[in-house]
């Protein structure tokens, strides 16, 4: 293992002031990269995803926890320095940094296979600095090896919209062969449909984007439109971070199905009425980050089925109209920085 350079800067996008997007509140600074502690790697980034979370965090619905933090968690980086203690990975391995950077190992939650309600948790482009920069610090105990033969570009969003929308899935409860019912078609949505078409589920799609409702019939779904799903569901996913939307997808179940929440942020949620939404046992769930196992489990079924990736590049330097383009809809699938 290899110690990293002194020298090394980094160019970076910072929270400057969280809030409205339209106030700017990203600036791109330069600062010195630290050298890898002995459990954790020093990256080049290659391309990183751009999460609904990092406008999020950048535009203030999430508070900060560090300030001036470097936004970005789908991170494929190339390994340029490695701390003494790392045994998984050397100096020139391509590696994935995800939304999950860390966890106490010890709390009950850690030792019951429930890493992801870890309450001292931290994040990457939250609690620490991601990937809208040139160099990225990751702990590699939390970093991926990533599937062969896929682009950097390709493989970025599998790292948070992919794994988060396996564990929608999860938590969904789909029955075999189900219906399945996704409000909202970005990143994570267009990349779960594919994995619940594939496993057998007839897949419905509820979004207001004519551009999404066509792509979305062109990966697999029976139907996509505006209005309510032709058949009663088996399971739902919602990831649009809308609550008006809980109640109208909770009244599209049918008996005894389920409704997964996928996004760490939600509006606020009107009130329910106990015989329309929840009666016949319907279930709601949240969906809180995610397991390394659903990292690794998520990543070799995408392995073994190429979901199609949609993708929108920008260069890094142009990651504030990346977040502006993705909070006014403009993209349709998933944006991603690459690095010039």
């Amino acid at each position: 293992m290899t110690a990293s350079p002194s020298s090394v800067t980094t160019s970076a996008w910072v929270v400057e002031h969280p809030g409205p997007i339209a106030s700017a509140p990203l600036r791109f600074v330069e600062r010195e990269t630290p050298a890898p502690g002995p459990n954790e790697l020093l990256l080049r980034v290659r391309t990183c995803g751009v999460c609904r979370t990092d406008l999020h965090l950048a535009g203030g619905d999430l508070a900060p926890r560090r300030p001036r933090c470097t936004p970005g968690h789908e991170v494929v980086g190339e390994v340029i320095a490695a701390g003494s203690a790392v045994q998984d990975f050397r100096v020139g391995d391509r590696v994935g940094a995800a939304w999950l950077a860390g966890t106490c190992g010890r709390c009950r939650y850690c030792r019951t296979g429930r890493e992801n309600l870890c309450p001292h948790s931290r994040y990457t482009g939250w609690d620490i600095h991601g990937g809208f920069a040139d160099h990225i610090v990751v702990d590699a105990r939390f970093a991926y090896g990533l599937p062969e033969g896929w682009g950097d570009e390709e493989v970025a969003p599998l790292l948070c919209a992919g794994i988060i929308g396996y564990r929608a899935l999860q938590r969904a409860d789909l029955p075999p062969g189900g219906r399945l019912g996704i409000y909202g078609f970005g990143a994570s949505a267009h990349l779960t449909a594919q994995l619940a078409v594939a496993r057998g589920a007839e897949v419905h799609v509820v979004t207001r984007s004519p551009l999404a409702q066509r792509l979305a019939l062109e990966l697999g779904a029976a139907s996509a439109g505006e209005g309510a799903p032709p058949r009663p569901l088996d399971a739902a996913i919602l990831f649009a971070p809308a609550g008006r939307l809980v109640p109208v997808a909770l009244e599209a179940l049918d008996r005894g199905g389920t409704l997964a929440i996928a996004g760490i942020y939600l509006s606020a949620v009107p009130p329910l009425d106990y015989d329309r939404h929840l009666f016949q046992e319907r279930t709601v769930r949240s969906v809180t980050a995610n397991t390394r196992e659903d990292g690794r489990a998520f990543l070799a079924e995408a392995a073994r089925l190429r979901p199609t990736v949609r993708v929108t590049r920008y260069p890094m330097r142009r990651a504030d109209q990346a977040l502006r383009d993705l909070a006014a809809g403009r993209i349709v699938g998933v944006a991603v920085l690459v690095m010039s």
